[in-house]
């Protein structure tokens, strides 16, 4: 477990880094083309600027939330985040992709608020099959809600990848020649909100939401999806799919090198608070397999 500050020289550090990497990332589309509202209406979500910018709102009536008009089997998902501003205690601001049903599978970021001045919680969980448990948690190395910032998902059949500006910050590898589940065959939809979760989300559900600070806005920019999209039963990355190469890009093939996995190493060693996998109070009986497996290529 670390401290919520880091030292100067290593803020620097990432900061040089998180340049390096978002040098890389392209932004398109309007978000009334990509995704539709579902939840909070005309009043707790507002797309703006000619469709350039959503924003979704918590008050003590309703949450927010809106998802994607596609599926995808495997995709690369960026998106520009800027995280509700102030005393956030007890919201949930959540981008993820997801299945549905039972046993569906699920790719999460959440983001957990706090009093002010205190660090925001960066949650991440994958589940394969309807079982989660697999959570990891960092504090950021810059201010989320100051200004925009890039989160990303990457999740193609050798891997999924969570990143932050760039940065690679989780690695979940497709074990499943080891009996491991990975999310390969069920379609995705990607699903954004803003939502009351002050009985868990802060300090264990301690701190409650101050209706007083509503409402709370979170804002979203430069949406950009690389994917195999599903539909009628059909990838787009099929070999059958006219353009179906084009499609899978590089994306498709990335996995973290040698250079990433010394970044994501760093990122762990100086801003993760919790893994499941060293949980030896929630897990007496051992950990999940792929925790013991975390060194093969």
């Amino acid at each position: 477990m670390v401290s919520a500050s880091a030292s100067n020289v290593s803020a620097i550090l990432l900061l040089f880094l998180s340049i390096i990497s978002t040098s890389r990332v392209a932004f398109s589309g309007k978000f009334y083309q990509d995704f539709y509202i579902t939840w909070g209406g005309d009043d707790h979500s507002k797309m703006l600027k000619n469709g350039e910018l959503l924003t979704v709102s918590l008050d003590n009536v309703s949450g927010s939330a809106f998802e994607s008009y596609n599926q995808y089997l495997y995709a690369k998902i960026d998106m520009q985040i800027k995280l509700v501003a102030g005393n956030s205690a007890g919201t949930v601001t959540t981008f993820y992709l997801s299945s549905t049903g039972s046993y569906h599978d699920e790719i999460d970021f959440e983001f957990l608020g706090n009093l002010s001045g205190d660090p925001y919680i960066l949650h991440t969980n994958v589940f394969c099959q309807g079982k989660g448990n697999r959570e990891q948690q960092f504090y950021l190395w810059f201010d989320p809600t100051a200004d925009f910032h890039t989160y990303s998902i990457l999740w193609n059949p050798q891997n999924i990848i969570f990143l932050v500006d760039g940065l690679p910050i989780r690695q979940f590898k497709n074990l499943e020649s080891y009996g491991i589940p990975f999310p390969n065959y069920q379609p995705m939809r990607l699903y954004s909100s803003l939502w009351n979760a002050d009985n868990w989300a802060t300090r264990g559900g301690l701190v409650k939401i101050d209706w007083t600070q509503s409402p709370f806005t979170a804002s979203y920019q430069n949406f950009n999806a690389d994917g195999c999209i599903w539909s009628y039963g059909t990838s787009s990355c099929d070999s059958n799919s006219p353009n179906s190469n084009a499609n899978k890009g590089a994306w498709y093939w990335e996995k973290l090198d040698y250079s990433d996995q010394g970044k994501m190493t760093w990122v762990q060693n100086n801003y993760m608070i919790y893994n499941y996998c060293t949980d030896t109070k929630r897990f007496p009986q051992g950990f999940a397999p792929e925790c013991y497996l975390t060194n093969l290529p």
